[in-house]
């Protein structure tokens, strides 16, 4: 980080900042009567060490411990004089605690006393307050200032008029609430932050404190859409409960980092915590979001790996599109294609899919879905798994390659072998990191992904190999990839299939469909692009299951109207029933715009998909 600039790196990826100072201090036995602020005189030690804690956790930066070390605030323990000092020793024991590893922020609060717009000498000495604080902090490096929990957006607008006066120097602005949608004042969170990030001096704009992460859930769903800018989200570790004559803050790790994965689904760029938030908390979020932005940023871990261009190559004349496969054939000509995506085994008994899959073929669906891994699960091979299929039923297989898990050497080795087998489809794609699954410290390679391996497929299909070397024959595998209509950030999602399709991809799966209206537009935007494109259906079972895929499920989004149609059923097979209608309604809405569908089978049952299709009634299902 000492080469590039706080506002350099978030623009690349999401930053991961420190917990609670205060509530740290107070289970370290300080009393709550007194200055924290001061503690940076008293005992530097307690600080430093704190510092160095959230920064060996996983902090890309720390906040000086000067939340309150504004003269209005200091002087009612008789510190007013010390504003300087305070401040000062405050980002020389942080930057000395991090030596250059993170960032430095120069955390400042509200003064405390109540400002409006009729009070105009408030007001002016208000903005001197912060002035006299801000300076202290800049003057002493701090890479940028962060301006928390304040309830009131008046005084948070002077605070930043005030930093910007100091120097033009990164700020994020952050608001504590009392409701998802309420400030402590009654204003509508959503024009506070509207106006707050329509400020030039602002970098990032969020929320801090006040609530647990459930509720800032709640709150960042309503905010996410009314900003371009960086959104910083930092609650507290649920309400805390007294206990023993303490304040307790119940929140697990486990639990945080939960609610942190979902922060950074809906777009958070600064994701930390506040009271009751400890060093334990961040490692955990720091391991499950640093996890996923590596791999939903496609950036490689440790090196960069350039595919050469085989258009620029000489290569073999490709098999045409419609004479590699039955499903190509299909595609080619315009009819539409289903296809049924089952799981592999966790163990090696292959007996119930392969009954499942004869059922499918005996129903005429087109082909089955093999995932590799799916959510970084480990399961039976999914190339021995589509070998035993093709070898038992007269369907053909989409196998599903995953960049995870093996380098680029043994990838290629296996897109030989899936051809040399007899495998005609292939749908590739970056792969869930480690974290989201059962094996969270298993390292994931990602010498490719799911862009560099298409290209690496469309090469093979040339008849040359990843060093751009010639092979005969060349390969004839029908290259699909995966592509998200309703991403967080639609128009990266756009331009990475755009690059995939030039890239060689020939037909893309997309993630599950549950709004059609959002599907149907994003169809819009990437009508130029002329491969077939399979409508993802996922049927869902249960409201417990809707909340999962809703919360748990990287690049799902259900509308609440689905959401609460689901709640409403009262027995497992009303959630079933409901579930598949709700898929033949999304199927019917958008059948004419899209080459087919790729259908799931939840829990391994092929009677919902076929139901969903229209292949057998309800009543067969059960």
């Amino acid at each position: 980080m000492k080469n590039e600039s706080f506002l350099e790196i978030l623009s690349k990826r999401v930053l991961i900042a420190d917990g609670a100072m205060g509530t740290m201090l107070y289970q370290k036995g300080v009393f709550i009567n007194s200055c924290f602020d001061e503690l940076c005189l008293t005992n530097e030690d307690l600080i430093g060490n704190l510092h160095k804690e959230y920064f060996r956790a996983g902090a890309d930066f720390v906040e000086t411990n000067t939340f309150g070390a504004n003269e209005i605030k200091l002087g009612r323990f008789g510190l007013s004089e010390k504003t300087e000092l305070i401040n000062k020793k405050a980002v020389e024991i942080a930057k000395k605690a991090v030596d250059g590893g993170c960032f430095v922020g120069g955390a400042m609060g509200p003064l405390g006393v109540e400002i409006t717009e009729q009070n105009r000498i408030i007001k002016s000495n208000a903005k001197d307050v912060f002035k006299r604080q801000a300076k202290a902090l800049i003057d002493s490096g701090v890479d940028f200032i962060i301006l928390e929990t304040f309830a009131n957006q008046l005084e948070l607008m002077i605070a930043i008029s005030a930093v910007s006066e100091i120097k033009d120097i990164p700020i994020v602005a952050q608001m504590t609430i009392l409701e998802p949608d309420e400030t402590y004042y009654g204003a509508k969170i959503q024009k506070a932050i509207r106006e707050i990030q329509a400020i030039d001096a602002v970098s990032a704009v969020g929320l801090n404190c006040s609530m647990g992460p459930s509720q800032m859930l709640s709150a960042l769903d309503m905010i996410k859409d009314l900003t371009d800018k960086p959104i910083s989200i930092q609650p507290n570790a649920g309400l805390p409960q007294e206990v023993d004559g303490r304040s307790i803050y119940m929140c697990t790790p486990e639990y945080m980092a939960e609610y942190a994965k979902r922060f950074f689904e809906k777009g958070a760029r600064i994701i930390g915590g506040c009271c009751g938030t400890t060093p334990g908390h961040i490692r955990e979020i720091s391991k499950v979001v640093k996890s996923l932005d590596r791999a939903f940023t496609r950036k490689l871990q440790s090196h960069h790996i350039e595919v050469i261009d085989s258009k620029e190559s000489k290569g073999a004349e490709p098999v045409a599109f419609e004479k590699k496969s039955r499903l190509s054939a299909k595609l080619a000509s315009g009819q539409k294609v289903v296809s049924i995506e089952v799981s592999p085994p966790k163990g090696i008994n292959l007996t119930g899919l392969l009954e499942k899959v004869k059922k499918c073929a005996d129903y005429g669906v087109d082909a089955i879905n093999i995932p590799d891994g799916p959510r970084a699960s480990s399961r039976l091979s999914a190339l021995a798994t589509a070998i035993r299929i093709q070898q038992i039923a007269d369907i053909e297989v989409i196998l599903h390659v995953c960049c995870r898990d093996k380098n680029l050497i043994a990838m290629q080795s296996d897109m030989l072998g899936v051809q040399a087998v007899g495998l005609k489809n292939v749908l590739m794609i970056t792969g869930d990191p480690p974290k989201l699954g059962e094996y969270p410290n298993a390292t994931a390679v990602y010498d490719l992904d799911s862009v560099s391996l298409t290209k690496v497929v469309y090469n093979l299909n040339r008849g040359l190999d990843i060093a751009g070397n010639s092979f005969d024959p060349p390969l004839a595998l029908v290259a699909g990839v995966g592509v998200n209509p309703v991403a967080i950030d639609i128009d990266r999602e756009i331009e990475r299939f755009k690059n995939k399709v030039d890239s060689g991809a020939e037909y893309a799966i997309t993630q599950p469909v549950f709004d059609a209206e959002m599907f149907l537009n994003f169809l819009d935007r990437i009508k130029d692009f002329k491969i077939p494109i399979l409508a993802g259906i996922w049927p869902l079972t249960s409201y417990k299951n809707a909340e999962f895929m809703a919360n748990e499920v990287p690049g799902v989004f259900l509308p609440g109207n689905i959401l609460e149609r689901m709640r409403k059923t009262q027995s497992r097979e009303q959630g079933i029933e409901e579930g598949i209608i709700i898929a033949r309604e999304m199927a019917d809405h958008v059948e004419k715009h899209v080459a087919g569908f790729a259908v799931s089978a939840p829990f391994g049952n092929v009677n919902i998909p076929l139901a969903v299709l229209g292949k057998i009634g309800l009543s067969e299902v059960f």
